[in-house]
């Protein structure tokens, strides 16, 4: 008896941890309360592998088989952390890029100073062109600002522009089932983030293009956008090299 007691106990202890609901589910999509959220990129054309850092704090780093940190780090066109958010106390912060290689290692090649909300997403970007005399390459911060109604039944879609030679751009996405042409938003400028814009799912052509033009200044085939995700599609590269020029397709949520 008194181990059934015990064991009812437990089971009440644990309801009250899920909130008094069996239909209770944690939204771990969420911040935790007071922190913020970022992920990072390395958007910087021919620029070398580096560790991300806000501040001192290494956020990012790549490791080898042996368990020792790589001197590779996030390389050019990808994303640290596997594109995954990571969690960070709010406030004020130089967000850098230092390169990972045993050459001018930790040398920071690109900095911004952001402040960083609780409860909110941000995106930095590595960007530009490096330059191998300065062994510097530009970067910006934008945030992420999720839908905060969130239908389930569709997909959402934002363009960030990230070439740093390109004039402002338009995303725009062909259906391949019905061939609709439509704008996923408005024009956007080099270091800007447009809206994210609810999208049907399905699988798409998407191509940026200048304003007042039919013809896309870069493009992709063939990408799929499943319903109840949200996601940024960034234009990277060198608007004068066709082969560096790319849109990158990353999951927000």
């Amino acid at each position: 008896m008194n181990t059934r007691k015990s064991i009812v106990a437990l089971l009440c202890m644990a309801a009250l941890a899920a909130g008094c609901d069996k239909n209770a589910v944690r939204d771990i999509t969420e911040p935790s309360p007071g922190e913020a959220r970022v992920k990072f990129f390395n958007f910087g054309v021919s620029s070398p592998g580096v560790n991300f850092y806000a501040n001192d704090t290494k956020m990012t780093a790549i490791s080898s088989g042996t368990g020792v940190e790589s001197t590779s780090g996030v390389a050019y066109g990808s994303a640290g952390s596997g594109g995954l958010y990571m969690a960070i106390a709010p406030g004020q912060y130089t967000l850098a890029g230092k390169i990972a290689a045993a050459t001018d290692k930790d040398l920071a090649i690109s900095g911004v100073t952001a402040t960083l909300d609780a409860g909110k997403y941000y995106s930095f970007y590595q960007s530009g062109l490096y330059s191998t005399t300065t062994k510097k390459s530009d970067a910006f911060v934008v945030e992420d600002p999720l839908p905060a109604k969130f239908d389930f039944t569709t997909a959402y879609v934002r363009f960030v522009h990230a070439v740093y030679n390109a004039n402002a751009m338009t995303l725009y996405a062909v259906n391949t089932t019905t061939n609709v042409d439509a704008a996923l938003g408005g024009s956007v400028a080099y270091k800007a983030a447009g809206a994210f814009a609810a999208v049907p799912p399905g699988v798409y052509n998407l191509g940026a293009r200048y304003a007042g033009l039919s013809t896309n200044a870069m493009s992709r085939s063939t990408v799929s956008f499943v319903a109840g995700r949200v996601y940024t599609i960034t234009a990277r590269g060198d608007i004068n090299t066709a082969s560096t020029l790319f849109l990158d397709n990353t999951t927000n949520r």
